[in-house]
């Protein structure tokens, strides 16, 4: 893994494009204030982690950006056009995103090829076509085994895989990954971390993740943002991050490291 990660960090395709922006993003909830001016941008190509404790916002900023909350104050920008107004499907249509939640995110009681194809059926009009893109999405994630089970029998890396797969159908730009390494065992994690850096490597998606598995993250990202108090403190390449004053104060202590 550390190999092809070491690879991927400097592929040439990276650009210093911003195609995300979160500018000044300020959202309470009652009297509690979750974002503060938050400002966050994602480049194009870029893999980006967001880390903090629990209930400091991260699933929140995914949910700002997809439209399905919108913040007090501030601007999302993609592709340099501000999009507050466009509602959730609009937004995520016009500018392709993929969304993986946490939980979810599949029909229990269809099985993996139902399940693709009921998404499929929205955005690819044409049979053949997306018949196809089912059976390249199911061999990409090594699901044909299981591709007439039904997705509540899967095992949780299963799950994962599929939804994933789900996510891509349409074909986004940018795709956000809700704690992707949650509850899964290690070397299903690994089997994520490959596929998240061949996303961005192979697809030139590029991809926002939060996840409470910090090492497991920073692994798989090229820069890593620490939300506290609604607002980021600190963001580096994961080496660098860890270094960070007020990253190890506010997130890691002074003991952590990747390994």
């Amino acid at each position: 893994m550390s190999s092809n990660i070491k690879k991927f960090r400097i592929k040439s395709f990276k650009k210093d494009v911003s195609i995300l922006k979160l500018e000044k993003i300020s959202l309470k909830f009652g009297k509690k204030t979750i974002l503060d001016s938050l400002n966050l941008s994602l480049n194009d190509g870029q893999i980006l982690g967001l880390l903090g404790p629990n209930g400091v916002g991260k699933s929140t900023i995914f949910n700002i950006i997809t439209g399905l909350i919108s913040p007090d104050f501030g601007s999302v920008i993609i592709n340099s056009e501000k999009v507050n107004n466009f509602p959730i499907f609009q937004r995520t249509l016009k500018y392709r995103i993929g969304f993986v939640p946490q939980h979810g995110g599949y029909f229990h009681d269809l099985t993996v090829n139902e399940n693709l194809n009921a998404i499929g059926e929205i955005s690819i009009k044409d049979k053949n076509k997306r018949n196809e893109k089912i059976n390249f999405l199911i061999s990409k994630f090594e699901l044909d085994p299981v591709r007439n089970i039904k997705a509540k029998l899967l095992s949780g890396g299963e799950r994962k895989k599929l939804v994933i797969a789900i996510s891509l159908i349409s074909d986004p730009k940018i795709l956000l990954l809700d704690e992707p390494f949650a509850a899964l065992d290690v070397m299903t994690i690994k089997i994520l971390q490959e596929i998240i850096v061949n996303l961005q490597s192979f697809n030139n998606i590029s991809v926002i993740l939060c996840d409470h598995q910090a090492r497991d993250l920073l692994k798989c990202v090229d820069s890593a943002a620490i939300i506290h108090n609604g607002r980021v403190v600190a963001q580096d390449t994961p080496s660098m991050l860890i270094k960070d004053v007020v990253a190890q104060d506010t997130y890691f202590g002074d003991s952590f490291n990747i390994n």
